[in-house]
């Protein structure tokens, strides 16, 4: 639907197409099972106790709506930019810039959080990682080497993220084998909590479920981006649900006062392997962590990518290497602001706020599929039974959601939405500028 770049930019190298439906299922499982899995189990435990499995199940199925639009809306485009692009085809560029920036902030605060928690759970295998200096080495190690593997080439990347989605899994398929055989009613008796908090839960799980938006940013790069992305996205989105719901059980099941542990998933492999299963749990935290940082910084540059394309971004951040066939500027400009918002956060809050930026991007991007359909342009290549009552379903617990923040985080959205109409506006201006320079100095 959307046609590729500008004529001026027809001279430089362009991006290839190498990633297969395989691989971008690979993708989206492991952009969606990174640092949350390893933190929020515990801290969804804390909020509603031995009922934290109902939950994550509910916020699964909730989650799951708003993705079998993103299956439909996805499977129209062909060209990097996901939701941003969706947003601007279907609402025009302003929503769709606003849609862009807080997809960015996003998964900005998603990296974070993701950084914090690989400093936590490898402090526990090497302390030193958790003094302030060893914090900052390590974060700036981890962000540094997957930012190298992605300028190499998109192969290199897709090959090392289908790596890292098999070691995370099956560590992870180990407790929920091993952890729920050994389920004790006694320890799920002392998981109650005297205040349940269902939608702070489930606001925490939207998190943990995220991630599948900006995993299928790449379309240029995908070999049939409107025939695979579907079908990709539905698979790894039940693959992660299955897997989210029998794990929180196993946790629940083994690990006493499981919502006061910071390493739920190391604490619980400890409760049914002894020390091994604590140090494997770390090993296989750290090994996750990395291979999320490794599918962030494939996927997000691609949004920079595009929003350069479409000159809502300098142009610099749209070259691409003439060597490697990568959009390097954008890659190196996502991966340092990534690393300056870990250094200066937590965990907890990074992934509230991303998690809210989450939810406005699955609400426009819900009530997007309607509007494309009532456009003219090539068919999708998912075609959603009953799309229009699933996109007002998403859309509504989306919205939902957002009112029931508090009036802080509101306000945090909002100063974020307004940075974004700054930066649009300065993009624009310096935009302008350039062209009224080229026309008044045809040597430029």
């Amino acid at each position: 639907m959307i046609s590729s770049t500008t004529s001026d930019r027809s001279a430089q190298p362009s991006l290839i197409r190498a990633i297969g439906r395989f691989s971008l299922t690979a993708a989206i499982v492991n952009g969606v099972i990174g640092s949350g899995v390893f933190g929020l189990p515990s801290a969804v435990a804390a909020l509603t106790g031995a009922w934290s499995p109902v939950v994550v199940l509910i916020a699964g199925a909730c989650v799951f709506v708003v993705l079998l639009c993103f299956a439909e809306v996805s499977s129209r485009f062909d060209q990097a930019g996901g939701p941003y692009l969706y947003a601007r085809e279907a609402f025009g560029p302003v929503v769709g810039f606003q849609v862009g920036w807080l997809l960015l902030v996003s998964r900005l605060l998603a990296c974070a959080a993701a950084l914090n928690i690989l400093v936590v759970y490898v402090g526990l295998l090497a302390p030193e990682v958790a003094t302030p200096a060893g914090r900052a080495v390590t974060m700036t190690g981890a962000i540094a080497i997957a930012t190298a593997i992605n300028i190499t080439g998109v192969r290199q990347a897709t090959w090392t993220v289908n790596a890292f989605t098999i070691a995370k899994v099956l560590p992870l398929l180990l407790l929920i084998v091993l952890g729920l055989p050994h389920i004790r009613g006694d320890v799920l008796a002392a998981q109650a909590v005297v205040r349940p908090d269902w939608g702070e839960a489930v606001l925490l799980m939207v998190f943990a479920y995220g991630g599948f938006e900006s995993m299928i940013v790449a379309a240029s790069e995908t070999r049939r981006p409107r025939e695979d992305t579907g079908p990709a996205l539905i698979t790894a989105g039940a693959i992660v649900t299955l897997i989210y719901c029998l794990l929180q059980l196993a946790i629940v099941g083994v690990l006493p006062d499981a919502g006061q542990s910071t390493t739920p998933v190391a604490s619980a492999l400890g409760e049914v392997m002894g020390a091994s299963g604590a140090t494997l749990g770390s090993i296989a935290v750290a090994l996750s962590v990395y291979g999320w940082l490794t599918g962030f910084t494939l996927m997000m540059p691609r949004v920079l990518y595009s929003m350069a394309t479409h000159r809502e971004l300098p142009a610099a951040v749209g070259r691409v290497h003439p060597r490697f066939y990568t959009p390097y500027v954008a890659i190196v400009a996502n991966a340092v602001v990534a690393l300056v918002m870990a250094l200066y956060s937590s965990f907890a809050q990074a992934a509230t706020f991303a998690a809210i930026a989450r939810l406005a991007v699955f609400a426009v991007t819900c009530a997007a599929l309607p509007m494309l359909r009532r456009m003219h342009g090539p068919s999708p290549g998912f075609q959603l039974p009953g799309g229009t009552m699933f996109a007002i379903a998403g859309t509504a617990f989306s919205v939902w959601l957002l009112a029931t923040r508090n009036t802080n985080q509101l306000w945090i959205m909002m100063a974020i939405v307004a940075a974004g109409v700054v930066l649009r506006a300065s993009a624009g201006s310096s935009t302008a500028s350039l062209r009224t320079a080229t026309r008044q100095d045809p040597r430029r």
